[in-house]
């Protein structure tokens, strides 16, 4: 990409026609669906139906495999416009990116053909690292792999699992040797279709309804050695550079659910009459206008500098990943609760897609790392931004 020093400031043309299309798309064939989608908790269809025929539900895979090869800072813009309308609809472009980056970085290429390519088809890719007792604290979980000849034998189960039951594929780490805790720790592509697979019920959540969430179950389930796509006992590390690099995404859905409750809210403001007068016309509302813009453009740069750096691999890239993930979302929260200030009555009811966004904006400072974890990351990291 040319002059990608000047990414974070000026965006070359290419992307910035990849937003006008995708904002058109998310327009037209996304947004109409958004509050059905939230109050009925079903699955987002016409978004996946029109993101994947348009090529964006995994544009991140290689062309190569059949995807459209799109780099970081192009798949955080999709997911940045398709999240300003519809925060569960940009799931769709984020889990399968979260779930199919361990194998993008360890497979082989024959496990990158077997899996990639459907992928890019349609076949959803989803991520299985937390369990029930084992959120922030990664390392410290039971679900365990076994060898049984040249194979291995999974048992156990994932917890808050996006897009669980959807998904035909699920990246999944594993325990291969308690003793060592994190070093022993491996990583393995299951399918849906082996046996032993299962799925719970869908969580009933705050926000970001229309993305299943489920647990997902391992009872025996054998898989051959060629399922594995991380050295034994490097899987943690394999999941902690994945995130690295996906925790962007949450950080480009934050700024998409900002930058839409920022719009709702500036467009309320010119059109309320209080006083006779629109309420814009009020310093009190000015000032809260004006820091919402402020906040979701510093987020915007920090943003689009970590995808820059994840596409260059740079040194800081895990401070800069962190930084963005935490402090969008942070802004997401506070935009729109600002926003729902803004409009009143009419933003707590829901009429008006601000609270929706509220209530999805709070699950990105927790989902990928709460921001607490950013924060610790981010300090155990100082030396790379010094």
């Amino acid at each position: 990409m040319e002059n990608s020093a000047a990414l974070p400031f000026t965006l070359p043309d290419e992307y910035e026609a990849l937003r006008e299309s995708v904002r058109a798309l998310a327009d037209k064939k996304i947004q109409p669906f958004a509050h059905d989608v939230d109050a009925q908790a079903r699955f987002p269809q016409e978004a996946f139906d029109a993101l994947q025929s348009a090529g964006l539900a995994a544009a991140h895979v290689p062309t190569q495999f059949g995807g459209e090869g799109a780099d970081a800072l192009g798949v955080v813009i999709i997911i940045e416009e398709v999240a300003r309308v519809c925060a569960s609809s940009s799931l769709i472009p984020a889990v399968n990116k979260l779930g199919s980056v361990p194998l993008m970085l360890g497979g082989n290429e024959e496990q990158k053909k077997r899996w990639l390519t459907p992928l890019a088809q349609g076949k959803g890719f989803s991520y299985c690292l937390s369990e029930s007792e084992a959120g922030s604290d990664a390392g410290a979980m039971k679900t365990r792999a076994v060898r049984k000849g040249d194979g291995w034998v999974l048992n156990g189960s994932k917890k808050w699992i996006s897009h669980a039951g959807f998904s035909e594929f699920y990246t999944v780490l594993a325990s291969t040797d308690p003793e060592k805790g994190p070093k022993g720790i491996t990583a393995f592509v299951v399918e849906k279709s082996d046996a032993g697979v299962s799925f719970g019920a869908h969580e009933k959540k705050m926000g970001f309804k229309g993305s299943p969430t489920r647990e997902v179950y391992f009872d025996n389930v054998e898989l051959s050695d060629d399922r594995r796509i991380s050295e034994v006992g490097a899987g943690f590390s394999l999941a902690m550079k994945t995130l690295d690099h996906t925790r962007i995404t949450i950080a480009a859905q934050a700024l998409g659910i900002a930058q839409g409750a920022f719009e709702v809210a500036t467009k309320y403001a010119h059109e309320r009459k209080q006083f006779g007068k629109s309420i814009f016309d009020f310093q009190a509302v000015q000032f809260m206008l004006a820091d919402m813009a402020m906040e979701i453009a510093a987020a915007r740069q920090l943003t689009y500098a970590a995808a820059s750096k994840s596409e260059s691999l740079a040194a800081d890239l895990t401070f800069f990943s962190a930084a963005s993930k935490c402090y969008a979302t942070d802004v997401a929260m506070k935009v729109t609760t600002d926003a729902v200030q803004v409009l009143g009555g009419y933003g707590y009811v829901s009429d008006y897609p601000v609270e929706r966004m509220m209530r999805d904006a709070k699950l990105t400072q927790i989902y990928e790392g709460t921001n607490q974890i950013q924060r610790l990351v981010m300090a155990r990291n100082l030396n790379s931004v010094l």
